[in-house]
């Protein structure tokens, strides 16, 4: 069948019409086509399914053609819509018609040659619409899959560099997942869209990667800092910020925010700008309280992990001290998920 997929629909209060039209659109090899006597009950049709051609009568009760198609046009601009009327050669009719959103036109009585070359030509303009709409869907497919191994690669990517400062620090091997995974649940659960609850995963591995500056004396130093040597840890913050602060990359722009800022308390005795409250950027603020609280409850070479209760009345100590008060709040209230993501990424 030379249409096969393709549907039309009739609207003739007339039924003899409605037979012709079809009859004639049968001959051409439409052989799917929905007949209307109530042009109200067509329009509520055409609202609803997808159609490829139309025709329509002019004079009609409740509905004429002209204003059928006005209201149509509104829910679709392309579908071609062939108007019939027996008004013979009115110039206005046509022009208004035209202006409404018809295609073309048929007069009545209805002539086959002109009916099969009107329509074949319509027809095939809508087959060649429906193959755009399909490789412009495709294409649009394909982008989205190239976009997605695009991403892919960029978290990739960002895994690798977070892991930069384990190369320094080893105990931070699984510090910084659990850091992660903690910000993003804190995100989360703070109401932060799914982008946002991603960037803030993406990035916060990267809040200690001006260690990488910091020399091993003090670094790996298996014993308290002297005041001194705390001074030289602390630059680590504004290394990490210069490290990432020039980047694209809106996963490392965060990163250079929150290596600046994490370090920063709430009454604003922090450092390295002794900011305070919502000065403090709410990534900084988030991974501030998953920092310390991971930091607590991990064994490092100068101290023994804390318990899990120890760690939760530290964040309650310092809440409006050291953390955002809401996030510790948040923090205790999801400590079942926070105790599940601490089990699943210990060191090996």
């Amino acid at each position: 069948m030379k249409y096969k997929n393709i549907q039309a629909v009739s609207i003739d209060d007339n039924q003899q019409n409605l037979m012709l039209v079809e009859a004639y659109a049968n001959e051409i090899g439409v052989e799917n086509v929905k007949n209307f006597l109530n042009p109200l009950e067509a329009l509520k049709f055409l609202k609803k399914e997808q159609v490829d051609i139309i025709f329509v009568d002019y004079m009609m009760p409740e509905l004429n053609g002209v204003d059928l198609i006005q209201k149509y046009r509104k829910h679709n601009k392309d579908v071609p819509i062939i108007m019939i009327t027996a008004v013979g050669d009115d110039e206005d009719l046509r022009i208004d018609a035209l202006e409404k959103g018809a295609t073309d036109f048929l007069k009545k009585p209805l002539d086959y040659a002109e009916f099969n070359a009107r329509v074949n030509n319509l027809l095939a303009l809508r087959i060649a619409q429906l193959k755009l709409q399909d490789k412009a869907l495709l294409l649009e497919d394909e982008i989205k899959k190239a976009t997605a191994q695009i991403v892919k690669r960029e978290h990739e990517t960002l895994k690798v560099l977070g892991k930069t400062a384990e190369y320094k620090d080893p105990e931070t091997a699984s510090h910084i997942a659990r850091v992660a995974h903690y910000s993003k649940l804190l995100a989360k659960k703070y109401g932060l869209s799914k982008k946002e609850q991603e960037v803030i995963f993406y990035a916060s591995p990267f809040h200690d990667i001006g260690k990488v500056g910091i020399p091993d004396a003090i670094l790996l130093k298996p014993a308290k800092l002297t005041d001194e040597e705390f001074v030289v840890m602390k630059t680590h913050a504004f290394i990490g910020y210069d490290i990432l602060k020039y980047s694209e990359s809106e996963f490392l722009k965060e990163g250079a925010t929150i290596a600046l800022s994490h370090h920063e308390k709430y009454n604003g005795s922090g450092y390295p700008n002794g900011i305070k409250g919502d000065e403090i950027p709410l990534s900084g603020r988030i991974v501030a309280v998953a920092d310390v609280f991971d930091a607590l409850t991990s064994i490092r070479p100068y101290k023994k992990a804390w318990s899990f209760e120890d760690a939760k009345q530290l964040l309650i100590d310092e809440k409006e001290k050291h953390f955002d008060p809401q996030l510790v709040d948040i923090f205790i209230e999801n400590i079942d998920e926070v105790r599940t993501i601490y089990e699943m990424f210990q060191e090996d």
